[in-house]
């Protein structure tokens, strides 16, 4: 920034700072948010529920978490079937979009749907991903959705029933790119073998992922079920979510679902919201390099003190992957995925990582809650970047292994906003600066 610019921002904001105190004042929900950390009522949803407390008699009560899609209990989704026999995203997309479980025929004919979608368009992984390649694969994802506009006959029509069938193509086709898009990035910019392997319709989005990844193509059943299971959590998480609720108000002025997906990516991309698995590993790796992975409670209490008072790590004070915006004792997607993270970390022989992890989770609950007062519980971040390490995933596509998951509520509400709201989301914004006259250029 040259001298000038920064001077003239620094003026700008000693005028311009809005006081906190005004929130209150005008009883603005800063961040959309209540003042007892609840959030602000923005729209109506019959596709999953967010549960972490109750209101009795105006007061905030905290509960057992517990995430319903279509009004099903995910946890219970997920217990009731075999996992060594089948996998539950896809299983997971058709309830989240259509609002039913499928029978089994319905089930193998919208895996067979999806599967018939995987592949790009001609020449486009040469002509878009390969001449192409970029250094952050969030940003390089944003610009192939919006690219894939280009390649739609009819990219602007965004009634329910298009919205769905485009919707269809960017949940198959995203995994594809991403996975390419890596490989070109790693070759390009790190001087990695260049390979890619065509897509398989016999697969499963999650098996597909692994096999497009590995130069040898092979993976395990535990690996492919476990990152089925993080795409199946990652699926949807209500309509207050900031990517979700993104998609949503862009939708809402009638611009096309490439548009929307790429908005949304663009808010996945922060690290309070998708990235925040990634600050939770880099806050890990420097706890282990500090004290090992054998060291005592002890030891890891004083590295939790030391986070909390901004001694340690990047000074925040905050715990990354502990608490949540709306669980309070506990987030049902990390329970049910600390379960799967223990499994692969048996099979690839890194139990003790894992349970270091553990320890230092029930640790962290407790001194927060004792300095605090406050319930808080692990999220699911805190172990989800531990499960890409132990799949040998990169950080880079951390956050996009979350895309690939939450494309499918990105669509469903998407349509359901449609359908059954139709207007633009426009809320107000309290103006708090004076009134000022103009000032002609000659007495300024």
């Amino acid at each position: 920034m040259s001298e000038f610019i920064d001077y003239v921002f620094q003026r700008s904001t000693s005028l311009n700072k809005i006081d906190n105190s005004l929130y209150s004042k005008y009883n603005v929900k800063n961040g959309l948010r209540n003042e007892d950390g609840t959030g602000v009522l923005v729209g109506l949803t019959r596709i999953s529920d967010v549960v972490g407390y109750k209101k009795e008699n105006g007061k905030k009560i905290d509960t057992e978490g517990e995430l319903y899609y279509r009004g099903v209990k995910v946890s219970d989704f997920i217990k009731g079937h075999d996992a060594k026999n089948r996998f539950l995203f896809e299983e997971a997309c058709f309830l989240i979009l259509f609002g039913y479980l499928p029978n089994k025929d319905e089930l193998e004919a919208f895996k067979k749907e999806i599967a018939s979608r995987y592949e790009l368009p001609l020449n486009y992984l040469q002509a878009r991903i390969l001449g192409f390649p970029m250094q952050n694969m969030m940003n390089k994802l944003q610009q192939e959705v919006l690219m894939l506009y280009t390649y739609d006959e009819t990219p602007d029509d965004i009634s329910p029933e298009a919205t769905l069938n485009k919707g269809l193509d960017l949940i198959a086709k995203i995994p594809e790119i991403v996975c390419y898009a890596y490989r070109c990035k790693v070759h390009y910019f790190d001087s990695d073998s260049l390979f890619i392997h065509p897509v398989n319709t016999e697969y499963s989005i999650a098996e597909n992922i692994l096999q497009m990844l590995r130069i040898d193509r092979s993976f395990t059943k535990t690996e492919a079920s476990v990152l089925d299971m993080c795409l199946v959590l990652h699926a949807d998480h209500g309509g207050g979510n900031n990517s979700t609720f993104t998609n949503v108000v862009m939708s809402s002025t009638g611009t096309d679902i490439y548009s929307c997906f790429a908005g949304a990516i663009g808010s996945l991309k922060g690290p309070k919201h998708g990235g925040a698995n990634l600050a939770v590993a880099k806050q890990m790796e420097l706890v282990i390099d500090k004290v090992g992975l054998n060291a005592t409670d002890e030891q890891l209490k004083q590295v939790i003190k030391d986070i909390l008072d901004k001694k340690f790590n990047d000074q925040s004070g905050l715990v990354y992957g502990i608490g949540h915006a709306v669980y309070t004792l506990s987030d049902p997607r990390c329970q049910i995925l600390s379960k799967q993270c223990k499994q692969l970390a048996i099979e690839k022989n890194r139990l003790k990582e894992y349970e270091l992890y553990h320890r230092f989770e029930e640790l962290a609950i407790a001194e927060i809650k004792a300095r605090k007062g406050i319930n808080v519980c692990a999220n699911i971040d805190f172990y989800s970047g531990l499960v890409y390490d132990m799949l040998g995933l990169s950080k880079d596509l951390y956050t996009l292994m979350f895309v690939i998951g939450r494309s499918v509520g990105w669509v469903a509400h998407n349509i359901e906003n449609k359908l059954y709201s139709g207007k633009i989301i426009r809320p107000a914004g309290k103006y708090v600066g004076e009134k000022k006259e103009y000032i002609k250029m000659e007495n300024r």
